[in-house]
């Protein structure tokens, strides 16, 4: 980790206070809050769902499905470390780490993607979360309310308004709050996982474990064979995680070392993933001795279980877990990935409120408008475009520049700067992404390809690095 991380000569269009390297003397972050940062992701109410389908969809005996899990999770620890080591020894988010080999005004290309993609999701989760308000509040007021405004009723807007208002002020009040927040978060959640998991084994009582060893027996019922079956789960586990690993650094540069960030993600990726997966499991197999049908769905659980303390419980285990996830994956990265753009009028909350801005019209026409009109390919589409990046970033780093940045020249717009390339643009990275990012596409959209569903990021990110490589030491 380097010692003097000072920015001398500050270009106003490549430099910020939020952009500027952090001192190793100001970090804060240990192993702990780098596991709340995997905490928060793996917590959610998809991540739940995920994770208990895993065991259903593909027929496979529970080990193969735990191993599949616990590959992926290593397999993502992996990619962690390597793109988050040079935000801890630099101190530098994903968009000032991507100057260095797109160049200082390419760099914005990639941060441009990424932060389209994460203001969409984060209106999506915006809206998610407040159906856990809106949960809350129908259960003390004793029902919803008939729709009232673009399918939602006054108690939806309300939770909803509440949701984006409390996000706001998160924010708002700086890294070190919504670093205390994620840290009440993943703690939270899992203690109230562990109570409904307790709760479902009580009142399955033997059963469960009769479920539970039905569901470990697999049922043979996949396609392709068993090693196409497991590759599929990891795949998908991995691919779950694709869209936080590039920029990864946003959290990495809060971090005190490389130890404690390693121990951090192996902590909080695959152990994490196999403790969470393992209580999902118990609480889907209760699910079927009790009611006869595997719930994959928390809420759907908690309907079944029609106990108002447990509702309002779960309300705010729902409204934490989201919102959680949303600050990991979906505010922090375009809060500084705008901040790149126009550093000099863009800073951390300025990125942050027009992100909340997009979000309050993007979660407000949720239901009636973006989940009619097939988004979701126009948004995995653009996640598919990112992974060349994350290929090029590595190699470029660790193969090309041997582990040293200059970072005085990652803020230089001088023309004789290390990473100012081609007018800023370097046009060896851009050629290198071009074929990779139209095959990463094509997995989207032609279903002759879906069958590398799970691994198009991991191809496109390996093709773009090998490409780069190619060309970068062809002089």
């Amino acid at each position: 980790m380097k010692d003097d991380l000072t920015v001398k000569n500050q270009d106003p269009t490549l430099y910020n206070e939020d952009l500027a390297p952090i001192p190793a003397k100001e970090r804060k972050w240990g192993w702990f809050e780098i596991f709340n940062v995997w905490s928060n992701d793996v917590q959610s109410l998809f991540g739940y769902t995920l994770a208990a389908s895993l065991f259903l969809s593909y027929g496979l005996n529970g080990w193969v499905v735990f191993a599949g899990i616990m590959i992926a999770g290593l397999f993502v620890n992996w990619l962690c470390n390597l793109v988050g080591e040079p935000s801890v020894k630099y101190g530098i988010p994903f968009p000032v780490m991507a100057r260095a080999s797109m160049g200082v005004r390419g760099a914005n290309f990639p941060a441009v993607i990424r932060a389209i993609v994460a203001i969409f999701w984060y209106g999506a989760q915006t809206y998610f979360a407040s159906t856990a308000v809106a949960l809350l509040l129908s259960s003390l007021a004793g029902g919803n309310g008939d729709p009232v405004f673009l399918g939602m009723s006054g108690i939806d807007w309300i939770s909803f308004l509440i949701v984006w208002g409390f996000q706001i002020w998160l924010f708002w009040n700086g890294i070190d709050w919504i670093t205390k927040f994620l840290n009440f978060a993943g703690p939270f959640v899992y203690a109230v996982m562990i109570v409904l998991a307790v709760i479902i084994w009580v009142k399955a009582g033997g059963g469960l474990m009769s479920e539970m060893g039905t569901i470990f027996s697999g049922t043979g019922d996949y396609k392709g064979g068993t090693f196409s079956a497991f590759m599929a789960v990891v795949g998908t586990m991995i691919a779950y995680f694709a869209a936080v690993v590039i920029n990864y650094g946003d959290f990495s540069r809060f971090v005190k070392s490389q130890d404690e960030m390693r121990k951090g993600n192996f902590v909080g990726l695959p152990l994490n993933m196999a403790f969470f997966s393992l209580i999902a499991l118990i609480v889907t197999a209760g699910t079927v001795a009790i009611w006869g049908e595997a719930l994959t769905s928390p809420t759907d659980i908690i309907e079944k279980v029609d106990y108002l303390p447990l509702t309002l419980l779960a309300a705010i285990l729902f409204f934490a877990a989201t919102v959680g996830i949303n600050l990991v994956a979906n505010f922090i990265p375009p809060a500084y990935d705008l901040a790149n753009l126009m550093p000099s009028k863009i800073n951390f909350r300025v990125g942050g409120i027009i992100t909340s801005g997009f979000a309050l019209v993007i979660g407000g026409l949720w239901v009636s408008t973006i989940s009619q009109i097939g988004i979701f390919n126009f948004v995995n589409t653009l996640g598919a475009i990112l992974a060349p990046f994350y290929g090029i970033m590595i190699v470029d780093y660790y193969m090309v520049k041997k582990g040293t940045l200059d970072v005085e020249s990652l803020f230089s717009a001088d023309e004789n700067g290390k990473y100012y390339f081609d007018n800023g643009w370097n046009r060896k990275a851009l050629i290198a992404f071009a074929l990779p990012a139209i095959f990463s596409v094509l997995t989207v959209w032609l279903p002759s390809l879906s069958f590398l569903e799970g691994f198009s990021w991991v191809i496109g990110a390996a093709l773009g690095g090998v490409l780069y490589y190619g060309i970068a030491n062809n002089k």
